[in-house]
């Protein structure tokens, strides 16, 4: 039993010398994404939402806003078969579906 628990804390602590290097970019990056905001980062983000608001108003002058749904409808098939055509070219000039014959 004894041996057991030898080889057991033997395991652990080969785990845990192999998971410090992820562990210690873990924590590097969670100090900064998972940190409370600052009140600068306030200040930002009323700038972001000022700016949205501009872009709704230069939008709404554009007229890009009385797109209908059949004409963004048409443009998305537009741009499937576009993409479907170079894909198919792709294929077409590597003569093989899955990658270049060597």
């Amino acid at each position: 039993m004894s041996q057991l628990i030898t080889k057991a804390k033997v395991l652990v602590d080969k785990a845990i010398v192999a998971a410090r290097p992820q562990l210690n970019e873990f924590w590097k990056y969670a100090k900064v994404e998972l940190s409370p905001p600052l009140p600068a980062d306030f200040q930002k983000l009323k700038q972001t939402a000022e700016t949205a608001k501009n872009m709704q108003g230069q939008l709404k002058k554009s007229g890009l806003s009385q797109v209908t749904v059949s004409e963004v409808w048409l443009n998305f098939l537009v741009t499937v078969e576009v993409i479907t055509w170079f894909y198919m070219g792709e294929v077409i000039g590597r003569r093989h579906f899955v990658g270049y014959k060597v």
